[in-house]
């Protein structure tokens, strides 16, 4: 099968369809666009002066796609020898991710551009030789040897695309037009008259397949309803977004987000970056020329001013103007009747690299009764990039995602004119720090709808986290979760109680509160620390749970738990979370049928003082459960407030001696105690196993 240039390679089970030598020709074709485009610039002095000053000069760029090449395929295991260890170091990680303010002043010691070329062809001869002698076992997929080899291919097309953004941004001295890189020949055209299009509601389901390459953030499940909206026909001109500069935009801070106006007062902007204001009119800075202003190319902009845009559009028509959501864009995607194939297949849109090296007038080219929903530029979305259900971090590439898990990085969309491979499917998900710029601009929708955020934070407090796979995550060693176990063994001894409401009293992350509500009609989980309880109640109202795991060191691993995999989603509704102390509980806090208290008692201030008043919330014929391996140290519990593990007149005063003394008065010991074990694992290689007693009490009096 003859693909057309740039376009991703079909992944598929079927050798006909792809060879070894496709995926040679791909490799080779990514290389050599890669390098044509450092051609542009005029001299060794051009790679090493910095477009900007929030990342590295070029010469690092030139050499990194190449560093990332030798360095996966040595953590994969494909080869075993480097080719420079000094470039596969220096090459190896960007800064890509730094705030507008946060200028890196490191200086290094860069090689000449004729030893990195250099190193560039001993690297592809590295690779090529590997894609010659690797057997090809079809499908290929996240397990296959193969991957590591796709991921370089198109981690160098996104820095075609990347570095081309910079050199946008170098000073012209330091670029020159060439044939292979000139803009667009499209005619000039007035820029057309914005109108809106009806959307109709519709639901929106991704699950990627395998057909094509993708990054770990691209799998998963994603469903949800999208209401109908109107959308902007074009993305928004050149023309278009004149009148916002024109009204004063930039000068009225009405329209501005608090993020948006901090950058706008840092930067003093006061138009579009790549707008040159001189004394005969608007130019536009290319990629490597000034040209008069094209008022029907799109703008480019970063979101903060997309978003100022809606703001005063919204002012000026009285209507909720506002940057579609992701999953608004992907409805627009599906009213326009797109698809990989007809996209990969045609020429119906502005990627790649079609139509000449730069964006074309946004009513060029129609799909469906939109333009440019893919192509162009990118759009910016509202939507601060989430993972999808199921999110599984691969781990030759763990931090490619998992970084912009903040809210700090919005989904942009649709492709640019230089969006190849990957970027330029429809499940492509690329997200940038809102002030960057990367060939983007934004088409605007008109709906009351509310943006709906979706959290992507990943805890990665120690305590937090260690808790988190404690109670939700694996079991080590063949020991049973802690909290199911409980809950299964009080369970057991129950069958005949009522089972109306329980308390989960030092619930800390909550399992034992949701396994209780398997059977309880509700159960309240009350824990001490503020921290723990919001992890509880995050698992309830989103039904996730992400966090971090620590490996060694620096060096972690990310999880994802939901309930519905553990068989909790159910229960949701039978459960609440409070913060409080179990020494000094609110009133409110009674008239339970079960009170579990799992080890608690060796945590608090005054255990006396608890086990002595807790007969209060719990019902006549009630049952209490304590657990506890009685460790009992004096930075908890006060050594006086110890109601065991010393000795008393020369003779030995157990926990268990104290619990009887203490609850003897209201409680009667159901059954002889037994052990239970937990293991809660600190690092990869550091395990914690303790064994916790359980006793049973059942209320009397």
């Amino acid at each position: 099968m003859n693909k057309p240039p740039h376009r991703s390679i079909v992944l598929s089970a079927d050798p006909a369809s792809l060879t070894r030598e496709q995926i040679r020709a791909y490799f080779h074709e990514t290389s050599n666009i890669y390098e044509a485009l450092f051609e542009v610039l005029t001299s060794d002095e051009a790679y090493f002066v910095k477009p900007i000053p929030l990342r590295h000069p070029l010469i690092f760029y030139y050499g990194h796609t190449n560093t990332f090449f030798i360095n996966k395929l040595i953590l994969a295991g494909l080869i075993s020898e480097r080719v420079n260890h000094r470039f596969e170091s220096m090459f190896a990680v960007g800064v890509d991710e730094m705030g507008w303010d946060d200028v890196n002043e490191a200086h290094y010691q860069w090689p000449t551009p004729a030893e990195v070329k250099a190193y560039r062809a001993q690297v592809r001869e590295v690779v090529n030789q590997l894609i010659t002698r690797l057997p090809l076992e079809l499908p290929i997929d996240w397990e296959s040897p193969w991957w590591p080899i796709l991921m370089g291919i198109e981690h160098e097309r996104i820095h075609l695309e990347t570095s081309s953004v910079l050199i946008r941004q170098h000073a012209l001295q330091y670029v020159q037009s060439l044939p292979a890189w000139a803009p667009s020949k499209a005619a000039s055209v007035a820029a057309p008259e914005n109108r809106l299009v009806s959307i109709p509601a519709r639901d929106i389901a991704l699950n990627k397949s395998a057909n094509y390459y993708g990054w770990d953030n691209e799998y998963g499940h994603f469903h949800t309803h999208c209401t109908a909206f109107e959308a902007a026909q074009y993305l928004t001109s050149n023309a278009e977004f004149l009148k916002f500069v024109e009204a004063g935009g930039y000068q009225q801070d009405i329209y501005w987000q608090e993020e948006g106006l901090a950058w706008r007062q840092y930067t003093q902007a006061q138009h579009p970056t790549f707008w040159i204001k001189q004394a005969d009119g608007w130019k536009l800075r290319l990629m490597t020329e000034e040209v008069d202003m094209p008022w029907s190319w799109p703008v480019e902009v970063n979101y903060h001013e997309a978003k100022a845009f809606c703001h005063w559009l919204a002012a000026h028509t009285g209507k909720p103007v506002r940057l579609p959501t992701e999953a608004e864009w992907y409805s627009l995607y599906e009213h326009a009747g797109l698809s990989d194939d007809n996209i990969a297949h045609g020429k119906q849109a502005n990627l790649f690299l079609d139509h000449g090296a730069s964006s074309c007038p946004v009513n060029q080219f129609a799909q469906g009764e939109l333009y440019d929903v893919v192509g162009n530029v990118w759009q910016w979305t509202e939507t601060p990039i989430f993972p999808f259900d199921g999110f599984k971090v691969h781990p030759l590439y763990d931090d490619f995602t998992t970084p912009t898990y903040d809210g700090r990085h919005n989904l942009i969309k649709g492709g640019a004119w230089i969006s190849t491979g990957n970027e330029a499917i429809k499940h492509s998900r690329y997200a940038f720090r809102r002030h960057f710029f990367q060939h983007a601009g934004f088409r605007y929708i008109v709906t009351d709808t509310p943006v709906e955020q979706k959290d992507a934070y990943y805890e990665s407090d120690k305590q937090l986290s260690e808790y988190a796979e404690f109670h939700y995550g694996d079991s080590y060693f063949g020991v049973p979760n802690f909290s199911k176990a409980l809950s299964d063994y009080a369970l057991q001894h129950l069958q005949a109680k009522p089972k109306r409401t329980a308390l989960d009293l030092g619930c800390a992350t909550g399992r034992a509160t949701f396994e209780l509500a398997r059977a309880f009609d509700h159960v309240t989980g009350i824990d001490f620390s503020a921290r723990f309880i919001g992890l509880a109640m995050q698992v309830a109202e989103q039904g996730v749970l992400r966090y971090t795991m620590v490996n060694e060191g620096d060096l972690v691993s990310y999880q994802e738990r939901t309930l519905s995999t553990l068989g909790l989603d159910q229960v949701v509704d039978k459960v609440e979370f409070w913060q409080g102390d179990a020494c000094n509980l609110k009133p409110q806090f009674s008239g339970y049928d079960f009170i579990l208290a799992a080890n608690l008692i060796d945590r608090l201030y005054s255990p006396s003082q608890f086990l002595s008043t807790i007969h209060e919330r719990l019902n006549i014929g009630g049952v209490l459960m304590i657990t506890s391996p009685y460790t009992w140290l004096e930075e908890h519990t006060p050594r006086d407030e110890w109601i065991g593990g010393y000795k008393q007149d020369g003779e030995n005063v157990t926990t268990l001696d104290g619990l009887k003394t203490l609850l003897g008065p209201h409680f009667t010991l159901m059954q002889t105690p037994v052990e239970i074990p937990f293991v809660i694992r600190e690092t990869r290689h550091k395990f914690q196993h303790t064994l916790s007693e359980v006793t049973l009490w059942e209320r009397l009096r």
